[in-house]
């Protein structure tokens, strides 16, 4: 499979290959940011995530896969404060706003900055055509936010430390899409760097969620937060391992770009599961999104 994929990086078969990645990345997204908005708390859901990836990873890690290189470990060190504060800014975001009103910032700017930083690194550079579907779908993901937050009644002082917090989500979104790209091309086998990755970038939040368990318990109880859990991770490995793939076979802009369509399956996941009101304007914030992600596909 490693060779396989080595061989498809760089082809025009393998940008097929990672447009389908990330598509698929983004519906697992859409489904793994949904399981986190349910009935427990942010910070206990992420722990138990977290622990689930752990627990999933490290027999793959130990066993099937060759082991990382001197380099790739450094690599995969650097990877854990990146992550860990990610996921302290989305939890933050999350506890002081609604998910449907930050949700859309972090995933509307990460990849305008992803862009930027991959082509400072990588050399990767978008033509116009494309930096106006960034920008298309950025917007929309903008538009949606805002229509979102006038059909959600809060306190608008922690709304905008929320907002504020999602914005440096997005920011931490960019700079861990970027080192991750360069950690899983640079490491001997993509595998290898994915394995380890899913273990060593998800050993902070149980200790904090089992802190946060010690004070307040489980609302909603602890076999569902664990059942939760597990199920979290195993679409995570399909959400961030499809994205890093592929990073890894073709341009890591517009792999970014198109994983943010999760926030139109999030919606659509709502809308037909979960039973949660459209409407036109939606629609066509969401509409934008997507146009925006087919036109920096379509557009290199």
């Amino acid at each position: 499979m490693s060779d396989w994929l080595a061989a498809l990086a760089g082809t025009p078969e393998g940008a097929r290959v990672a447009a389908l990645l990330a598509l698929t990345s983004a519906i697992a997204h859409a489904a793994f940011g949904a399981l986190q908005k349910g009935r427990h708390d942010p910070w206990l859901m992420r722990g138990s995530i977290d622990a689930s990836f752990v627990l999933i990873s490290l027999p793959v890690a130990l066993f099937l896969v060759p082991r990382p290189d001197a380099g790739t470990w450094l690599i995969l060190l650097g990877a854990i404060p990146l992550h860990f504060a990610y996921k302290m800014t989305v939890a933050l975001a999350y506890e002081r706003a609604a998910y449907t009103v930050v949700y859309p910032v972090i995933r509307g700017t990460g990849p305008l900055i992803t862009v930027l930083f991959a082509s400072a690194v990588f050399r990767e550079h978008f033509t116009a055509l494309q930096w106006g579907g960034a920008l298309c779908l950025s917007a929309g993901m903008g538009l949606l936010a805002w229509r979102n937050l006038h059909s959600v009644g809060m306190d608008l002082a922690q709304v905008r430390i929320g907002l504020m917090w999602a914005f440096a989500g997005g920011i931490a979104v960019a700079c861990y899409t970027v080192y991750d790209a360069y950690g899983i091309r640079r490491a001997p086998d993509p595998f290898t760097f994915l394995a380890w990755f899913f273990v060593m970038t998800q050993l902070d939040f149980p200790l904090i969620a089992w802190a946060r368990y010690r004070r307040t318990g489980a609302p909603g109880g602890v076999r569902s937060l664990l059942l939760r859990g597990l199920a979290g991770a195993l679409i995570g490995w399909i959400s961030f391992g499809g994205v890093m793939l592929a990073t890894y076979l073709d341009k890591v802009g517009e792999a970014a770009v198109l994983r943010e369509t999760s926030t139109v399956f999030a919606a659509l996941i709502g809308w037909f599961i979960l039973g949660e009101t459209v409407g036109p304007r939606r629609l066509a914030f969401m509409a934008l999104i997507a146009l925006g992600a087919v036109i920096v596909e379509f557009g290199g």
